[in-house]
């Protein structure tokens, strides 16, 4: 048996890595987020997280309004040594359309992060994104919790007095809400009836 050498991003450099560092590696599994300089694995997906980000990615894109745009999985610019990857992300119709960069948005491009909780995110999704999100300004910050096969949203807008979250509303049947813009959502298009 032959020991295949360890690619060189398994050991962080000193302080961790940054996003320039980050932005350099090769080789990283699918969905690899650059959480306070430490490169974060994500587990394989279920079922019910691929469908809650397809209908939410599906839904805002058809709901935005014509100056935004709705977008998928892609890794955002917070800062230094931050570069998550939310689930969903509503962004300004110009950086949707930007050609350079194009593999992540920056902070100010983003209005809207969506992050559906899956087993190993809860505390990155409950604790550190959010708060994370509010440090570099996103206004809106969403978050969907399974209860059984049921969605549960808590959305959230930032309180640019103390740049944290307040909670706007706790939706579990119907998304309903006029913040970031008009948008309804039926959380029960999530598994498909018979």
């Amino acid at each position: 048996m032959t020991v295949q050498p360890l690619p060189d991003w398994v050991i962080p450099p000193l302080g961790g890595f940054t996003v320039d560092d980050f932005l350099e590696l090769r080789g990283l599994p699918k969905h690899t987020e650059l959480i306070d300089g430490s490169l974060i694995f994500v587990s394989p997906q279920e079922k019910w997280h691929s469908r809650v980000v397809s209908l939410f990615w599906r839904e805002l894109d058809r709901q935005v309004p014509e100056q935004l745009r709705a977008d998928r999985e892609m890794a955002v610019r917070l800062g230094n040594r931050q570069m998550p990857e939310p689930d969903v992300v509503v962004v300004t119709a110009e950086a949707a359309g930007r050609t350079d960069p194009s593999t992540y948005y920056f902070a100010e491009d983003v209005v809207l992060a969506v992050e559906a909780v899956s087993p190993d995110s809860e505390e990155r999704d409950r604790d550190t994104k959010p708060r994370r999100y509010a440090k570099a300004g996103i206004s809106h910050y969403w978050r969907i919790e399974r209860r059984d096969a049921d969605a549960v949203v808590y959305a959230y807008e930032l309180d640019p007095a103390t740049n944290c979250y307040g909670p706007v509303g706790i939706f579990h049947d119907t998304l309903r809400i006029n913040v970031p813009f008009p948008v309804e959502i039926d959380l029960s298009g999530i598994w498909p009836r018979g």
